[in-house]
C-alpha cells in the first residue's frame, strides 16, 4: 500500500456534464512532513491544502501556476501551497509543530489548527499581465468545505471537494488524497440529487484510500459512469536554487549587503517551501555585493 505512487486522474461523467478529479498524495505529504517536521494535526492541514493545490493545478495548462494561501486564526498560522499543470507541488505551514487533541469525532482537529475565521486566497499565474486573484472567507476550517465554498463563490462552479490525510500512530502519513466533483450546466434535478446521495453515502477519502482504492475507483464510488480522460504523476518539486537565492541577495541592495558583511560576515537563506539552507561566506557575499553595484 505505502509504495503506491502518487497520481492524479481527470475524468468526466454523465455525458460530460460532470467534471471530476481524484488524486493520491501520500508520498507528497510524507515528503513535506519530513522536510518541515510537521506534527500530526499540522501534517493533516498541510496535506489537505497541497492535495487541493495538486487538483487545481491540473485544471491549468502549459506553464500556468497556482498559489493558495490559507490564512486562518488558528495556531498553525498561514498554510501556503503551489502547484502547476505538470503535477509539481510544494507547500509549507507557518507553525509546523502544532498538534491538538482529537475533535468530537475522534479525528485530527484540522479546523482547530487552521481556525474558523480568516480567508483563503487563490492566485493563478495564467501568463497574463496580471494574475487572477480570488478570495473567500474560511467557512469551517476543515478545508474540504472551504474549497467547496471557494469554487461556488469565486469560480461560480458548484463543486464537491473531499480532502483527507490519515496519520499513523507513529506520526507517519498512512494515506492522503482527495477528489473534486464539478457540476456543469445541463444536469437535471434528479441527476444532481443522485450525485448528492452518492456523496453522502461515500466513506471518507482516507477510508477509501486505506482500503487500497485507486483515484479512479474513488470517483466511481460517486459517479459510477466516470470516464477517465487522462492521468499524471504528482511529485514534490521546489523551484529554489542557489542562483535564485543569489539574485534575492542582490535585490537587497548595496547598503543591506554591506551591513550583513560587516555585522555577520556570512549569510544563510532557508527556502520556506523545501527547508533547504543556502550558506554564503564572506568572499561569496563580497562577490554578490559587486553584482549589486
Amino acid at each position: 500500500m505505502q509504495n503506491k505512487k502518487d497520481r492524479l486522474v481527470r475524468g468526466t461523467a454523465l455525458d460530460g456534464r460532470v467534471r471530476a478529479f481524484a488524486v493520491r498524495t501520500t508520498e507528497l505529504t510524507t515528503e513535506l512532513q519530513r522536510r518541515h517536521d510537521t506534527y500530526p494535526t499540522a501534517t493533516a492541514a498541510l496535506g489537505r491544502t497541497v492535495t487541493a493545490a495538486a487538483m487545481m493545478g491540473a485544471m491549468l495548462k502549459g506553464r500556468e501556476m497556482i498559489n493558495i494561501q490559507v490564512k486562518g486564526n488558528g495556531p498553525i498560522g498561514q498554510i501556503v501551497a503551489e502547484a502547476n499543470a505538470q503535477g509539481e507541488v510544494r507547500g509549507y505551514v507557518q507553525n509546523p509543530h502544532v498538534h491538538l487533541p482529537s475533535n468530537s469525532l475522534g479525528k485530527l482537529d484540522v479546523a482547530g489548527a487552521v481556525g474558523t475565521e480568516g480567508f483563503i486566497h487563490v492566485i493563478k499565474d495564467l501568463g497574463l499581465k496580471e494574475p487572477y486573484r480570488g478570495s473567500v472567507p474560511i467557512v469551517s476550517g476543515e478545508l474540504g468545505e472551504d474549497f467547496t465554498y471557494y469554487f461556488a463563490v469565486s469560480e461560480q462552479t458548484n463543486s464537491a471537494v473531499g480532502l483527507g490525510v490519515l496519520v499513523d500512530t507513529d506520526n507517519s502519513v498512512k494515506v492522503a488524497g482527495g477528489f473534486i466533483i464539478q457540476l456543469l450546466p445541463g444536469l437535471s434535478d434528479e441527476e444532481i440529487t443522485e450525485i448528492e446521495k452518492n456523496l453522502s453515502s461515500t466513506p471518507s477519502v482516507t477510508a477509501l484510500l486505506d482500503q487500497g482504492m485507486e483515484p479512479e475507483e474513488m470517483l466511481r464510488q460517486i459517479l459510477p459512469d466516470t470516464e477517465v480522460l487522462d492521468e499524471m504523476a504528482i511529485t514534490f518539486k521546489c523551484h529554489c536554487s542557489r542562483e535564485r537565492v543569489e539574485q534575492t541577495l542582490v535585490s537587497l541592495g548595496r547598503h543591506e549587503l554591506e551591513q550583513i558583511i560587516e555585522e555577520d560576515g556570512k549569510a544563510e537563506v532557508v527556502c520556506h517551501f523545501c527547508n533547504e539552507a543556502y550558506s554564503f561566506d564572506k568572499n561569496e557575499l563580497l562577490e554578490i555585493l559587486n553584482q549589486a553595484k
